[in-house]
């Protein structure tokens, strides 16, 4: 088995494939983390970091709680974890040998929140574009085109960036805006965005009601992850979320762009720094918009419940 060192971090196994059926060893994940690690510390530092983990012979698993055994020297926050009822304490990624050490975790997507370690406040809002099964790439371009259309006549610009899996995200970097009203303004988009071409985009949380639509996903918000820009995904020959230029969307490739081919074709520039808007304010009437829309999650629990008593209800009669 091929070890190294790096930044005083032991690398083991590195000839070993990484998981099952993925089609590369973990070496090839180490070697990218590494190739991209200044472009990638600078996105997840200060965040919470959530990560997906591979192991042979096991399904993958998301991890939040910082492995036991880590490093003295692994920065970590203490966050409640409503889904435990306990306090969890979340790796703080915040320079390249702790990427290297959870490389070498075989830690393969790396999620992050839009609100930072210690803010009340968030940095960010995505609007998460996810086609319908089957469908091609292009019906989610057109709809990340809407989705620009729409930021445009509210006065606001986001950066775009395939999901590494089979869609993209749009994302907005906002400023002074308090957690239930860049929610509230996320809702606002996604809704304008649909009223664009409801005939593509739907905001229909319940699949069965999408009609093989675009779904425009405005439920990411708050302490919700997204996985960050140039990290890889779970998928045979591990694509990477890649930053498009917008100019470029049209011919973009999802599949393209893994961790063998990254560092020829994303080059050794940040193009995700550079397709950042600066952090911008939020309008008013679109956060006043957003207010009236329902929260999806929520809404789509009262239809569900709605929809199984009158199916009890027909059943009884």
């Amino acid at each position: 088995m091929v070890d190294d060192e790096r930044d005083g971090v032991r690398l083991t196994s590195l000839d070993s494939p990484l998981g099952d059926g993925l089609g590369v060893t973990k070496g090839d994940l180490v070697d990218h983390l590494d190739a991209f690690a200044d472009r990638l510390v600078p996105l997840l530092a200060g965040r919470p970091l959530s990560v997906m983990r591979v192991r042979p012979g096991a399904a993958p698993f998301m991890q939040r709680n910082v492995p036991k055994g880590a490093p003295d020297w692994v920065a970590t926050v203490p966050v409640w974890s409503a889904s435990t009822s306990r306090q969890i304490h979340q790796v703080l990624c915040d320079d390249r040998r702790t990427l290297l050490w959870l490389g070498n975790q075989r830690a393969v997507e790396f999620h992050v929140p839009f609100l930072p370690a210690g803010a009340t406040r968030p940095t960010g809002l995505v609007l998460d574009l996810d086609p319908p099964e089957g469908a091609p790439f292009e019906v989610v371009v057109r709809t990340a085109h809407l989705v620009r259309r729409a930021l445009t006549d509210a006065g606001l610009a986001g950066a775009v960036k395939t999901s590494g899996s089979k869609g993209v995200h749009v994302v907005v970097p906002i400023r002074d805006a308090e957690p239930d009203d860049a929610a509230a303004a996320t809702r606002a988009l996604a809704a304008r965005t649909e009223r664009l071409e409801p005939e593509l985009a739907t905001t229909a949380y319940i699949k069965d009601d999408r009609h093989g639509r675009v779904f425009v996903d405005s439920t990411r918000s708050g302490t919700t992850t997204i996985v960050a820009a140039y990290s890889p995904r779970i998928r045979p020959g591990l694509p990477v979320s890649a930053p498009v230029d917008w100019a470029d969307l049209d011919d973009a490739d999802p599949g393209r762009v893994t961790v063998r081919t990254a560092g020829e074709l994303l080059g050794g520039g940040d193009l995700w720094a550079a397709e950042l808007p600066e952090p911008q304010q939020l309008p008013a009437e679109l956060v006043a918009e957003g207010h009236t829309i329902p929260v999806a999650r929520v809404a789509a629990m009262h239809e569900g419940r709605r929809r199984a008593r009158a199916r009890r209800e027909a059943g009884d009669g």
